[in-house]
């Protein structure tokens, strides 16, 4: 797989002034099979959020391409669309022919669960209610995220149109289903996260901090029902998951537990281990934003398993 024109758009896009960009700016061109809107709203007129699309330049009249919502990391506290990591992506994406949508959501109390999970529906609702517009199959839309978005990617995947999380505006009747999900090192089990060693070793139970319980109660019972884990069953979207055993943000033992219980359930799956990548990786680096390389690119096995699962 060719990088050279995403890499070219990374670092052409990182050193943006984007608050001047308007959602159907030009100053994205830079790229000749990529075209970027910016700040494109998606939720309801009083909400500030906005998404980043990325779309390919290059297709036929009528031509509709499958597309992907990526979802941020932060510790559901911070973090935004634009990091590089999310820019990464998002270019790699489109250059491969898929249009990516890079959304904000609400974060800390603000977004208190299940609002912070209702903001990642609607934005894979708006490209199944845009999917005309924008050139998607809507037959073909998957979720993305890394570490709290990796948490909140699985939770889209796994309760598509559950009605005890279906936001009621702006795409009322609009689903949100997804065809498979992608899990970078993502939080599964809110309740069960584990402290590390220096080299990424799981070891004690950590707690809960008080930060993530303003965002998703005080409580066992609250915790299990924001917890990917929860929701495993035989027929959820296929998950692929990518974790570092150097992680010490988000314990390997998250995902490893959650790959226990796809395959208890008899779920599509895969996982994908990195002994040397530490947390935030992207495709590419180790540390996205000092474009420190990782041990193997991990985006050719990511294409691979859109390609094969968006297929069915």
């Amino acid at each position: 797989m060719c990088y050279l024109n995403s890499l070219r758009l990374i670092i052409f896009l990182s050193v943006l002034d984007w608050t001047r960009i308007q959602a159907d700016s030009s100053e994205f061109s830079s790229s000749p099979q990529i075209e970027v809107r910016g700040d494109v709203a998606f939720l309801a007129p009083h909400r500030l959020e906005k998404l980043d699309l990325y779309l390919p330049k290059q297709r036929k009249a009528g031509e509709k391409s499958p597309a992907v919502l990526l979802i941020h990391g932060g510790g559901w506290k911070e973090g935004d669309k634009r990091q590089p990591r999310e820019i990464e992506f998002g270019a790699t994406l489109a250059e491969n022919g898929y249009v990516a949508a890079s959304i904000n959501y609400a974060l800390r109390s603000a977004g208190k669960f299940p609002l912070n999970l209702q903001d990642c529906k609607n934005g894979i609702r708006y490209l199944r209610a845009h999917a005309d517009a924008l050139g998607i199959d809507s037959d073909r839309i998957s979720v993305m995220g890394s570490s709290a978005g990796g948490h909140l990617a699985l939770m889209v995947a796994y309760t598509g149109d559950d009605r005890t999380f279906a936001p009621t505006e702006p795409y009322p009747g609009v689903s949100d289903k997804v065809s498979c999900v992608v899990d970078f090192y993502g939080i599964t089990d809110i309740g069960n996260r584990k402290k590390t060693d220096p080299n990424g070793n799981p070891n004690e139970l950590r707690g809960v901090e008080s930060e993530v319980q303003a965002i998703f109660g005080s409580k066992a019972e609250d915790w299990k029902k924001a917890s990917p884990v929860t929701y495993v069953k035989r027929d959820i979207p296929p998950t692929l998951i990518l974790h570092g055993k150097k992680d010490t943000t988000v314990d390997s033992d998250q995902s490893q537990e959650l790959a226990d219980a796809l395959k208890k359930a008899g779920a599509t799956y895969d996982i994908i281990w990195l002994p040397n990548a530490p947390h935030s990786f992207s495709f590419q680096y180790a540390v996205p934003k000092s474009k420190q390389l990782l041990e193997r690119d991990v985006g050719p096995a990511v294409l691979s398993f859109l390609k094969k699962s968006q297929n069915k």
